[in-house]
């Protein structure tokens, strides 16, 4: 356990970090599979624009690698113009 005031500090404020990364990934994932089950092409290019600023969003906080962003961003708008 820590001792010093400033490490208890720390403690508290990178639990609240990781419980507010959490949240912002789980829903950018909500989002993904609801996309993915997504069979309109309008509607799915609505969600397209929405899920790729939140990923565009996660990669920006370092919550995930700017890489796995582009890749994520690149297979879901393959996926969208594949929709009849």
């Amino acid at each position: 356990m820590a001792n010093h005031k400033s490490a208890l500090k720390r403690i508290r404020a990178n639990e609240a970090k990781r419980l507010r990364n959490r949240y912002q990934a789980k829903t950018t994932r909500t989002f993904i599979k609801k996309l993915k089950h997504t069979t309109d092409k309008a509607e799915a290019q609505e969600l397209l624009k929405k899920v790729s600023s939140m990923i565009d969003k996660l990669a920006k906080k370092n919550i995930i690698h700017k890489n796995n962003a582009a890749n994520k961003k690149s297979s879901l708008t393959k996926f969208v113009n594949a929709i009849a």
